[in-house]
């Protein structure tokens, strides 16, 4: 008699599992996203903040290139491709990683030091790493998978823009290019790998490392908070080397 509690799970009740997962372990619920959106933080804090998330988003890329390497057919590459261009630009100065440059810049950090990551917490250079070596050595599947941390980003994305222009005079608008052509980007990336997911999980088995890539990546997203909030919030214990506060945390 078959087990019906690992009987595969329809489109829809995988869709749930997934959203269900970002309700209970997205990093908006992370106490330093509280502190950041809600202008509890001073300065060197949010440069700690920008210095860190800088490496995330220049390493996206890098994860996303290599799984386009291994997707199968011309299709899939061209839709995946629109990923690479949204980070890295069609030309010099263009995309988000340049964007996010800028934010770093307007909160006072020197350009060439962000490139470094010189003064990345070392929680941060790990966890990003591990996720780039997730989707360079797990099954397509899993790795289309674990970018469905994007089907709720829109909602942090709006809180995070609100609350920090409402709550920080040194951030102004231009600083936050980033987020806004995220506001389109992310629902469009998260509808297409959605799709796929539910398309090519149809066992329990495939479904079940569906969920478990997708509660990675927002391991990953939260042990990044983890760092910060150890380092500059508390106890307030930076690492050597790491960036250090002009004004102190």
């Amino acid at each position: 008699m078959n087990d019906v509690r690992r009987a595969p799970l329809t489109p829809v009740e995988l869709e749930q599992a997934l959203r269900q997962i970002g309700a209970e372990r997205y990093h908006n619920l992370h106490p330093f996203h509280r502190l950041l959106h809600g202008g509890k933080l001073n300065r060197g804090q949010v440069q700690a903040w920008a210095l860190n998330r800088y490496y995330y988003q220049s390493r996206i890329p890098a994860k996303d290139a290599s799984l386009l390497a291994r997707l199968p057919t011309a299709d899939l590459r061209r839709a995946w491709r629109s990923r690479l261009e949204d980070h890295d630009g069609t030309a010099p100065g263009t995309g988000g990683v340049e964007r996010w440059l800028r934010l770093a810049q307007g909160l006072g950090l020197e350009r060439a030091y962000v490139l470094s990551t010189d003064g990345l917490l070392p929680g941060t250079r790990f966890a990003v790493d591990a996720y780039v070596h997730f989707v360079s050595e797990r099954s397509v599947l899993e790795a289309v998978a674990s970018s469905l941390t994007e089907l709720f980003s829109p909602n942090i994305i709006a809180e995070r823009v609100s609350g920090m222009l409402s709550n920080y005079a040194f951030v102004t608008p231009e600083m936050l290019a980033y987020f806004t052509p995220r506001l389109t980007q992310a629902p469009r990336d998260s509808d297409f790998a959605l799709a796929y997911v539910q398309e090519h999980a149809v066992t329990r088995e495939q479904q079940e490392a569906v969920l478990a890539a997708l509660r990675f990546k927002c391991d990953v997203l939260w042990a990044q908070l983890d760092a910060l909030h150890f380092a500059y919030v508390e106890p307030g214990y930076i690492p050597p080397g790491a960036f250090v506060p002009a004004g102190g945390i």
